[in-house]
């Protein structure tokens, strides 16, 4: 039963975790170019598929640690320091998805979402007259928003390797590594 649960929990890992990680790091470098080329349709639909990657594969990562905690259950390590920080790591880590990472992510797609057919709007005079002519193009979102959005998920990854390597190398144990 601990090898199954044990291989459930390194793949939920895998293939939860994974994309995240990738997809978030993905994100802002996404939004800078969505941002510097605001008719590139295929700019836009990167950004909206990255988010999306994101959000899913948040919601199944809670598969992660549920399975970890059945795991150490059976292996009688609860106590383990190791595993304690781990947790604890988990916990920030999935804290700082949710807080900081994904509503910016939100807030930045919206802001892009607002440039989609600036060309457009300028090309048949709305926002006429000086004013807006002005604001016609302007965007919502602060390029200094997508650097705090990537030192936010740098620190999301950093948490996670961080767990990672704690998971591999478990010092103090005694189960064997």
């Amino acid at each position: 039963m601990n090898k199954f649960l044990l291989a459930v929990h390194v793949l939920a890992a895998i293939v939860a975790v994974g994309p995240v990680t990738v997809a978030a790091s993905m994100f802002p470098p996404s939004v800078r170019k969505a941002l510097a080329e605001p008719g590139d349709a295929q700019a836009l639909s990167t950004v909206r598929v990255l988010h999306r990657i994101c959000r899913l594969y948040a919601a199944v990562g809670v598969a992660v640690p549920v399975f970890g905690f059945a795991t150490a259950k059976n292996m009688g390590v609860l106590g383990d320091t190791w595993l304690i920080v781990s947790i604890a790591l988990t916990a920030l880590a999935a804290v700082v998805l949710a807080a900081l990472v994904l509503p910016r992510q939100t807030t930045l797609m919206e802001g892009v979402e607002g440039m989609e057919g600036v060309e457009e709007r300028i090309e048949a005079g709305v926002g006429a007259g000086a004013e807006g002519a002005a604001n016609a193009g302007v965007s919502r979102v602060d390029p200094r928003d997508t650097a705090r959005l990537a030192m936010f998920t740098g620190l999301f990854n950093l948490l996670w390797a961080t767990v990672t390597i704690l998971m591999i190398v478990r010092p103090g144990s005694t189960t064997g590594a």
